[in-house]
């Protein structure tokens, strides 16, 4: 944007990017406040005020006017399945965001309508029933009307998933279909699957049927991840921590973002881990890939982060909720104990997805008595994910050990089932962030997105800051909040901790990475439910604009059109944003115009249900009918 009075210098230290007129937040404790950042070669050359940054202005330099908005560091999701994610996004209808079952429904329809013969329609996480108006998920009925002829998968939490008559078809179930271990198929009278699939408590049957749909092609699975970072960068990320996961398989699921860092075409940076996919097999998956590749192997865009979130698939435990906590097999210790013993002695980090203290316990025994052979601590970074019942005791042991945290914000979704389960007291201290971080461990957020949480941060930010969950529920006391820059911090220099670049990324100082993002609203000041509203304006990953919006549309970098044109992003988008706050008549008027929508479909229920008389022209006028 040409700027009065900035003028164009020919200098050796023209910068290719500077952000200026802002309010930035640097997240440098030496200087956390300044007006302008210059970003040359993909790192940042100079923080300060306008007038310092008017030197790095050369003639190919682009210079943004934030106008005054605030511009923090880019966030980094320590806890996000990225790689999955984006190989199927575009196959997926969104409910991240929607207000109630009744607009979802209305999206489903619509894209039945639109899916293509042997595709199907699925809803994959992103949402809860205590988000919607009617606090509830659709019944198999619902399902079936909406879509009578085109499969239709609605995953619900890790808790259970509905299938209308279309999907059981395509899925392969009928009254001989066995339940797997850990789920059951609910049946009706004669035997035959009703449509309800239950995690009872292993989520494995909903994630085994999942994998029955279609998928996607080469080409298509590289438009689908662009379009997933994309949508990852319109909420101000620029750094996530890939945490693998059930059917992710190494190397062949990894092909995708490997091409596109060759082409230069990853708008966010990568750190992934390696996941063991056969139960029985781990320890050789393990062994076979210590012989390919090395933890920080790649460079600043794709890199090699360890093994994990399982090492061996009798150790994880189920965080379904609405069930209770699984008792793990006796006697996993001994494999598991080879497991990360060959990680260690090789330089491999690893994380572990552990729900409950009592998993945390048994892991920690393994790690003290490898600690006697001088393997803990040893500099190899290591971490628990999840922990929403682990103890202080425990704490102390995983500091002791040289271990790190990551929280992720499954009680935004879950929380109401936790305290039906475990009680308000319990939910309270779930997870214990304050106690955590008062141990100095360092404790990286994220969203554990996409099968479960939505992928958008701010979600998680007013998690950390509010302790409500999506269905506005206060689940933690103030005692075991944080505030909104530790929170920030832990979406931040945490998240660079846990991938061993805290000395280059995380923050807004010379040298460092050049990832920011211009924000829609001031994130420190902004009242505390508006948070959830906040998106990026643009977004800036080592000096490359990859997200720009308002004022700054156009600057960011062209992307191939949705492919398939049939897919849901290419008719709904991705997260579905609340309509900014609205008052006076604007906003009366939009409630009436909703209440006749609502009172027009309802007459158009009782006219086909023989409940009122219908109407050629659908009008009446007591004024002029008489």
């Amino acid at each position: 944007m040409p700027v009065g009075g900035l003028v164009p210098q020919t200098t050796e230290n023209a910068a290719d990017l500077v952000v200026r007129n802002a309010k930035i937040y640097t997240g440098d404790p030496s200087r956390p406040a300044a007006q302008a950042v210059a970003i040359r070669d993909g790192r940042v050359l100079g923080v300060g005020d306008d007038h310092d940054m008017a030197g790095h202005v050369g003639p190919a330099t682009r210079v943004v006017d934030a106008l005054g908005r605030r511009v923090v560091p880019g966030l980094n999701d320590s806890h996000l399945h990225v790689i999955r994610g984006g190989l199927n996004y575009v196959l997926e209808l969104r409910w991240d965001g929607v207000r109630s079952l009744r607009e979802g429904l209305a999206m489903l329809r619509q894209q039945a309508a639109r899916t293509p013969k042997g595709q199907w329609v699925r809803v994959v996480g992103g949402w809860s029933a205590e988000q919607f108006a009617e606090r509830r998920p659709p019944t198999v009925a619902e399902l079936n009307a909406a879509a009578p002829d085109t499969p239709v998968f609605v995953l619900h939490l890790y808790r259970s998933a509905v299938l209308n008559r279309a999907a059981l078809t395509a899925a392969g179930f009928d009254r001989d279909t066995p339940d797997p271990r850990g789920g059951q198929i609910v049946r009706g009278r004669g035997g035959e699957p009703t449509g309800l699939l239950l995690a009872a408590p292993n989520a494995l049957i909903l994630y085994s049927t999942l994998a029955r749909a279609p998928v996607l092609g080469g080409e298509d699975k590289k438009t689908s991840t662009r379009h997933f970072l994309r949508e990852l960068n319109r909420f101000g990320l620029t750094s996530a921590i890939d945490a693998a996961g059930g059917f992710q398989n190494f190397p062949d699921d990894y092909g995708t973002v490997v091409d596109l860092a060759r082409a230069g075409q990853l708008s966010l940076r990568i750190a992934y881990h390696l996941f063991p996919q056969t139960s029985g097999q781990e320890i050789a998956d393990l062994t076979r890939w210590i012989g390919m590749v090395r933890p920080g192997d790649g460079d600043e865009w794709l890199r090699l982060n360890g093994a994990g979130e399982n090492l061996i698939w009798a150790a994880a435990d189920f965080e379904n909720f609405s069930q209770p906590r699984p008792e793990l097999a006796s006697g996993y210790e001994a494999e598991f104990g080879k497991a990360v013993r060959l990680l260690m002695e090789h330089g491999w980090g690893f994380r572990l997805h552990a729900t409950y203290d009592e998993t945390i316990r048994r892991d920690l025994a393994v790690f003290e008595r490898l600690a006697a052979d001088g393997l803990f601590p040893a500099g190899n970074r290591w971490l628990f994910d999840h922990a929403e019942t682990v103890t202080r005791d425990s704490l102390d042991r995983i500091a002791a050990l040289g271990g790190g945290l990551s929280v992720q914000n499954r009680l935004s979704f879950q929380g109401e089932a936790f305290v039906r389960r475990y009680g308000v007291g319990a939910a309270a201290d779930a997870p214990p962030i304050r106690a955590m971080l008062e141990r100095g461990l360092t404790v990286g957020a994220g969203t554990d997105a996409t099968r479960v949480s939505t992928y958008n941060p701010w979600v998680a930010l007013h998690w950390l800051v509010s302790g409500r969950t999506v269905g506005d529920l206060l689940v933690r006391p103030p005692s075991n909040r944080v505030d909104r820059r530790t929170a920030l911090a832990m979406f931040t220099t945490a998240g660079a901790e846990l991938t061993g670049e805290q000395d280059i990324k995380g923050i807004l100082r010379p040298g460092y990475l050049g990832d920011l993002t211009v924000l829609t609203e001031d994130y420190f000041s902004v009242p505390e439910p508006e948070i959830v509203g906040i998106e990026s304006l643009l977004t800036v990953v080592g000096g490359r604009v990859v997200y720009a919006a308002g004022e700054y549309e156009g600057l960011d970098e062209e992307l191939p059109p949705v492919s398939p044109g049939w897919s849901p992003v290419a008719h709904f988008g991705g997260y579905r944003a609340a309509p900014a706050t609205r008052h006076g008549g604007v906003r009366q008027a939009e409630l009436i115009t909703e209440a006749a929508d609502e009172s027009g479909e309802h007459l158009r229920w009782r006219i086909r249900r023989g409940l009122a008389p219908g109407q050629e022209n659908g009008f009446f006028d007591p004024c002029t009918s008489l």
